[in-house]
């Protein structure tokens, strides 16, 4: 029986007009330095903008820190965005345009070929403004939750509370390391030590070590701590300056803010992150 005091969705004959278009582009696998700096992110989205045919007005972009990038190309038929997430080598761009004389496919394939992705798809393309909509079409009552049902989280900890999994394994490299911390065996262990005390691990008994590696390829401290439910290990890279870390933890934790940490600790310039779930 319907309930007589719920608004009813409103509902229109085909018109076949929308105001604009709105593409949403996913470009994975890009470039491991072309997302770190916002000078050449915003030349990327300026080069393609201008080669579609857009008219560009102006432009804004924003470096955040550590790392990662958000910006806007206003262009006269609306905009170009993107915000670049360097640790997982991924940029997500919004193209909308109020106009037909932007050629779309070459837009996307000029920043394909600039971020040098190798993995590129269209999440959504849709018109947007749609004055009357299609046949069948309803507009939802505007209190409704329209996407709640379909989004998925964006915080580990959320997802952890959904699925319930074993434990969490992190993987980080952190790149332009200080010199001189990663060949500190004490500011290793205390590194490590401030690490447990983040995932709320506090065992006195398994202290952490350090090694050194000789081989030629290799050379450089290693460092390692485990328990019954949570690890820590580190590859510290004399030629490279570069740190791989690898955190295991039954506790539940953000992988962002331990790498974000750890980059800040050993005043690296940037960081790729990688996590799974062990079930």
């Amino acid at each position: 029986m319907l309930d007589k005091n719920k608004k009813r969705a409103t509902c229109f004959p085909d018109s076949g007009f929308a105001l604009g278009r709105h593409i949403t582009i996913e470009y994975y696998d890009c470039a491991s330095d072309v997302l770190l700096e916002k000078d050449g992110v915003e030349s990327i989205l300026l080069k393609a903008a201008r080669e579609s045919g857009a008219t560009i007005i102006s432009s804004s972009f924003h470096q955040f820190e550590p790392q990662g990038v958000s910006g806007v190309v206003i262009i006269a038929e609306s905009h170009f965005t993107i915000h670049a997430w360097p640790e997982h080598n991924y940029a997500a761009v919004d193209i909308f345009t109020c106009a037909d004389n932007i050629d779309l496919d070459i837009a996307i394939h000029s920043m394909e070929a600039q971020f040098s992705s190798q993995e590129v798809f269209i999440s959504s393309d849709q018109n947007r403004g749609i004055l009357q909509p299609k046949a069948g079409g309803c507009l939802p009552n505007s209190t409704e939750k329209v996407m709640e049902k379909r989004t998925r989280p964006i915080a580990w900890k959320k997802v952890c509370e959904n699925t319930k999994p074993w434990a969490m394994s992190t993987s980080v490299d952190l790149y332009d390391c200080s010199p001189e911390m990663i060949k500190d065996p004490e500011c290793m262990k205390n590194f490590v030590d401030q690490i447990s005390e983040k995932l709320g691990v506090n065992d006195t008994e398994n202290a952490s070590r350090v090694y050194f590696d000789e081989t030629e390829t290799a050379v450089g401290f290693s460092t390692i701590q485990s328990t019954e439910t949570f690890g820590v290990s580190g590859h510290f890279a004399h030629a490279t300056h570069a740190l791989y870390l690898d955190i295991f933890s039954c506790n539940t934790y953000e992988p962002r803010e331990l790498a974000e940490f750890s980059l800040s600790y050993f005043r690296g310039s940037n960081y790729k992150l990688q996590v799974a779930l062990r079930q």
